[in-house]
């Protein structure tokens, strides 16, 4: 009886042993499937891919075919029901180097180890423009973004309206993922506002008796006259001065900004008399919001405005881009005159 039970012991013990080097062999063919580069991109470093929100897997998997991104799409598959990657699609803008594993393919995947965009903007003039732009560069729907820069109930929140909303953003470089919102774009860009608008810039404005959003408004007057970085303290010093003394401020990118055409240089009658909120030739104080997007570097130099008497400036009569400063208006509508013959002489309009 006792020999009996110890052949069962002795068959069982085989059995055992056996299936474990069958495991074995198995754990290790499997283990292989999966450690060995699945991604073959021929000549191709990298590729990109970019997985919309609401994507399912079946999606994922069009797009790496699409791309011709996997050489065994069936060891893919089994590793992503496998490690649940199957139910945890993450979109985003993904970039796939060449001999990845499936492992380490999927687990970039799964983990949403997506790399960022880098969106650029400046020298903008309306916000819709700028909605356009970042619907090019991340998922973001172009319409949805200007709806919220036309809400004035949404823009409350940031301290904003329609008018004001453009002062928000500071033109700069910035790094995104894809897949960002509307909404979370908004929400990154008014953390930058407040990081550009820190304890030293806020003092500053105060001490010229002005708001943020107003040293915004004034920064995109000066930056729409000149282009001589060298010239926009001053110019911004005159504008204050008019600002301090209740002047009209006679801005003439104001009165192109409020009839539309920004092309000409000789602002005439027709402009001067445009009855819109933005043309200070004939409403006091500052327009009603920027009249683009004034860069970083102008806000400073408004911050720094410089401190002088002058109360009008002219364009130089020599194409230079640079002005004549004058402290009445005898000495102005003299070289107004110099300026008007200029344009004539060389007939522009």
């Amino acid at each position: 009886m006792s020999e009996s039970l110890n052949k069962k012991k002795v068959i069982i013990y085989i059995v055992i042993g056996v299936l474990l080097v069958i495991g074995s062999f198995a754990a290790i063919i499997i283990y292989k499937e999966f450690s060995r580069p699945i991604v073959e991109l021929s000549d191709r470093e990298y590729v990109d891919i970019y997985i919309p929100t609401g994507s399912n897997f079946d999606d994922v998997n069009s797009l790496l075919e699409e791309q011709h991104i996997i050489t065994d799409d069936k060891v893919f598959n089994m590793l992503a029901e496998k490690k649940n990657y199957v139910e945890r699609v993450k979109p985003g803008k993904y970039r796939i180097t060449n001999h990845l594993t499936a492992n380490q393919l999927i687990n970039k995947l799964r983990s949403g180890d997506q790399i960022p965009v880098r969106f650029t903007f400046n020298n903008i003039r309306f916000v819709d423009k700028l909605a356009g732009l970042a619907s090019k560069k991340m998922e973001l729907d172009s319409t949805e973004l200007s709806n919220l820069f036309h809400d004035d109930a949404y823009l409350k929140q940031f301290g904003f309206n329609h008018q004001t909303i453009i002062g928000m953003f500071i033109p700069n470089t910035y790094e995104f993922y894809w897949n960002t919102s509307a909404e979370q774009f908004m929400q990154r860009m008014y953390i930058e506002y407040n990081k550009f608008w820190n304890s030293e810039r806020k003092e500053k404005a105060a001490q010229a008796e002005m708001s943020i959003i107003d040293v915004s408004i004034l920064a995109s007057i000066v930056q729409e006259e000149t282009n001589r970085k060298d010239e926009m303290s001053k110019i911004a010093g005159v504008y204050i001065n008019r600002l301090h003394r209740g002047m009209l401020l006679q801005a003439d990118p104001t009165a192109r900004f409020a009839y539309g055409d920004f092309s000409i240089k000789r602002v005439n009658y027709d402009y001067l008399k445009m009855d819109s909120p933005y043309n200070t030739y004939i409403y006091s104080g500052l327009p009603p919001g920027p009249i683009c997007m004034p860069n970083p570097n102008t806000i400073d130099k408004v911050l720094n405005y410089e401190k002088h008497n002058y109360l009008f400036f002219c364009a130089k009569p020599d194409n230079t881009g640079y002005h004549v400063f004058a402290r009445t208006n005898v000495e102005h509508s003299r070289n107004a005159m110099a300026y008007h013959r200029y344009l004539n002489k060389h007939r522009i309009r």
